[in-house]
C-alpha cells in the first residue's frame, strides 16, 4: 500500500534538506527521497554563504558552530596586472561579507534536524529509480527535484538542460600558510585561471588561524599535471600562483576535482502524466562558475522562495493545492531571472579573463580599477552578493 505525502523531494543534499525543513515548518507532510550518501569527515569543500543564507539556516537551527563557519571580514580580488578590487564588511556596517562553512559540519547539522522532524520521512531510493517506480511507491501532490546538476529525474521529464562546458576543472583542498589570513578572502585572475583562498577557523597545531580552503579553476589540460604533483610540490605551486600572499603553503588535506559548467533548465515547473506536478530547485535548475561563490546561495534562495509560495495554501489561498501550476509559476518567475542574471555575469567574467590578448588584458584591468572607484555601483553589487 502506498503512502500519501503533500510534497516529495527528490534529492539528499543541502538544498533538498533545507527545503524539507522549511516545508515541515509550514506543517506539510514531506517525503525526502534520494540515494543514501555516506558521511565523510574528509570532505575538503567549503561554501561561501551570504547573510540571507545564514539567516535562513539559523531559522532552521542548522547553522554550524563558530569553528566551522568563519566570517569573511574583507576580500581582495587581483587582476593579471594592476587591476585590484577591495571589499570590506565594515564599509557596510556588517559583521561579515560572507561566512566560509565546512560542508561536513553543515551536512551533519542538517542530518540531525531532519532526523528529529516528525513531518519528514526519509525514503532511501536508488539513483537509478525511474518515474514509474517513484510514483507507485509514494503518492504526492507535488515533486520537487533537488538532485543536482546530473539529475536523472529532470532528464526523464524531458526538461532541456542547456549546458556550456568551461573546459576548466575546479581543484579544492585545505592548506596553511606561514602568514595569517586575517579573515580575508583572496582571489587572483591570472593566465586564464582563477585561484581563491577562503579563510578557515579550523585549528592547526603549527599555524593557528592560517588555514584556508583553496578553490582553483584551471584548464582541463593542466588538471592531470597538478593532481599528479606531490603534496609538497602542489603546495609550492599554490604559493607561487598566490604571489606568496600567505607565505609558504603546506597542504594538509586530500585534493578534490570536478568539471565546471554553466547550465540552465528551460523550464522550472510543469506537470507530467505519471509524476504529476513538479518543480526544479538548486543545481537541478542551474549551475554557475564558482568564481562568485554564489552557487549554494542561489539554491538556498530557490527553496526559500518555493517554501514561501507554497505556504499560501495554508493561509490566504487555502483553496489552492501545492500542485497548482499557477502557484508554481510564481516561484519560477521569482527565481529564474535572478539565476539567469548571476549566471550571465559570472560567465562574462570567466570569458573575459580567459582571454590572453593584450588589449583585453588592459581593458579588464582598467575596468577593475574603475569599479574600485565607482562608489554606488560597487556598494550595490556588494550588497547583492552579501544577500542584503
Amino acid at each position: 500500500m502506498s503512502t500519501h505525502y503533500d510534497i516529495c523531494i527528490q534529492g539528499s543534499g543541502i538544498v533538498a534538506r533545507t527545503l524539507a525543513l522549511l516545508l515541515a515548518k509550514e506543517r506539510f507532510r514531506v517525503a525526502l527521497m534520494g540515494s543514501p550518501k555516506p558521511e565523510s569527515a574528509s570532505d575538503v569543500r567549503a561554501y561561501a554563504l551570504n547573510a540571507a543564507s545564514k539567516n535562513l539556516l539559523e531559522s532552521l537551527r542548522v547553522w554550524p558552530e563558530a569553528a566551522h563557519a568563519t566570517p569573511v571580514l574583507g576580500m581582495q580580488v587581483h587582476g593579471d596586472t594592476s587591476g585590484k578590487v577591495n571589499f570590506s564588511a565594515a564599509e557596510h556596517s556588517s559583521e561579515a561579507l560572507a561566512w566560509i562553512v565546512d560542508v561536513p559540519a553543515l551536512e551533519a547539522q542538517m542530518l540531525q534536524a531532519v532526523k528529529y522532524q516528525p513531518l519528514i520521512t526519509v525514503v532511501e531510493q536508488a539513483a537509478s529509480a525511474h518515474l514509474q517506480e517513484s510514483s507507485t511507491e509514494i503518492r504526492r501532490d507535488l515533486t520537487v527535484i533537488c538532485e543536482g546538476k546530473n539529475s536523472v529525474t529532470r532528464e526523464e521529464l524531458g526538461v532541456e538542460f542547456d549546458v556550456t562546458p568551461y573546459h576548466q576543472h575546479a581543484i579544492a583542498a585545505r592548506l596553511t600558510g606561514t602568514l595569517p589570513h586575517g579573515n580575508q578572502a583572496l582571489q587572483w585572475f591570472k593566465n586564464g585561471e582563477i585561484l581563491a583562498f577562503l579563510p578557515l577557523s579550523e585549528p592547526n597545531q603549527t599555524y593557528p588561524g592560517n588555514s584556508v580552503a583553496l578553490v582553483w579553476s584551471v584548464a582541463e589540460e593542466r588538471v592531470k599535471e597538478l593532481m599528479a604533483l606531490s603534496n609538497e610540490a602542489f603546495a609550492a605551486e599554490v604559493s607561487v600562483n598566490s604571489e606568496h600572499a600567505l607565505g609558504a603553503m603546506t597542504l594538509y588535506s586530500e585534493r578534490a576535482v570536478w568539471p565546471l559548467q554553466l547550465a540552465r533548465a528551460d523550464k522550472w515547473v510543469g506537470k507530467h502524466p505519471i509524476l504529476g506536478s513538479w518543480a526544479l530547485a538548486g543545481d537541478a535548475a542551474h549551475t554557475v562558475h564558482p568564481l562568485s561563490g554564489q552557487g549554494l546561495n542561489l539554491g538556498l534562495a530557490d527553496v526559500a522562495e518555493l517554501a514561501q509560495v507554497l505556504a499560501a495554501v495554508k493561509g490566504k489561498e487555502y483553496w489552492r493545492s501545492v500542485s497548482d501550476l499557477k502557484l508554481l509559476r510564481r516561484y519560477e518567475r521569482a527565481r529564474k531571472l535572478d539565476a539567469f542574471a548571476l549566471g550571465t555575469v559570472t560567465d562574462g567574467l570567466q570569458q573575459l579573463f580567459a582571454r590572453s590578448e593584450s588589449p583585453l588584458q588592459a581593458l579588464r584591468n582598467w575596468g577593475m580599477q574603475g569599479f574600485e572607484r565607482s562608489g554606488g555601483l560597487k556598494q550595490w553589487v556588494t550588497k547583492r552578493a552579501m544577500g542584503l
